[in-house]
């Protein structure tokens, strides 16, 4: 997927940044999904082979990495014919049945504003298919980012878009702190309480909060500008 980046001369007034797992898409649904799938078409202890495999390369590689764990599952059982069934049910997955209600009527809405960008971690195939077949690649016109670490890549974000301010809407903690403390008062930081990492006390408890949080993405549409903007930031502020 080409990624098409600022053509403004200078730098904007403000960029917003979107995570997609979790954040506009539901990725634990589509995860659900795939383990019926897995279930009925290799079963239960197949399946759950598969899932081990695909924690061992998250927890390798930083991200998810689904056809990648398709293909070490391939090396445990060569002659599974439910692979083939398990590969076609990934690529032609409905993703845009799984944005999360009002994600792209937020993005409309901040593009009122300034740049909307996809800011996200996965591999070069899977995850540039999955952002273009949910629908979001035309809902920021084609401004997309993806990285295998973003919070290590913010120099590429600043010269891909410049800005004078930031705003990143993510669903991980751990995230918005990293690129927090880089950025510092030149970003916004937003937590989408939404999936499985937004739920984990754990993680909520090892990192500071954010400098907005919301209960669903479809809360960002009842913001402002100024209330994203820095000389308007308060250390912590519930929008719902």
């Amino acid at each position: 997927m080409k990624r098409k980046t600022s053509k403004k001369s200078g730098r904007a007034k403000v960029v917003f940044l979107f995570d997609v797992d979790n954040t506009l898409l539901d990725n634990d649904r589509v995860s659900a999904d795939l383990t019926k799938y897995l279930k009925r078409e290799v079963g239960l202890k197949r399946a759950r082979c598969y899932w081990a495999i695909f924690e061992q390369l998250r927890t390798r590689l930083g991200y998810a990495d689904y056809l990648g764990a398709l293909q070490r599952y391939r090396s445990e059982y060569p002659h599974d014919l439910g692979l083939l069934a398990v590969s076609r049910f990934l690529i032609n997955y409905p993703f845009a049945n799984r944005l999360f209600p009002n994600s792209l009527a937020v993005i409309e809405r901040v593009k009122q504003w300034g740049s909307a960008v996809l800011l996200t971690d996965g591999d070069v195939v899977f995850q540039p298919h999955k952002v273009d077949r949910s629908g979001l690649y035309a809902a920021v016109d084609g401004r997309v980012l993806i990285y295998t670490h973003k919070e290590r890549e913010l120099a590429d974000v600043e010269a891909q878009f410049p800005a004078y301010h930031y705003v990143i809407v993510d669903d991980k903690l751990r995230i918005l702190a990293a690129i927090k403390k880089i950025w510092g008062s030149r970003v916004t930081t937003v937590f989408v309480r939404q999936g499985h990492y937004a739920r984990d006390s754990k993680m909520l408890a090892s990192y500071p909060p954010a400098d907005v949080s919301i209960k669903r993405i479809g809360d960002l549409s009842n913001c402002q500008l100024p209330e994203l903007l820095p000389d308007l930031v308060m250390p912590t502020r519930n929008l719902y």
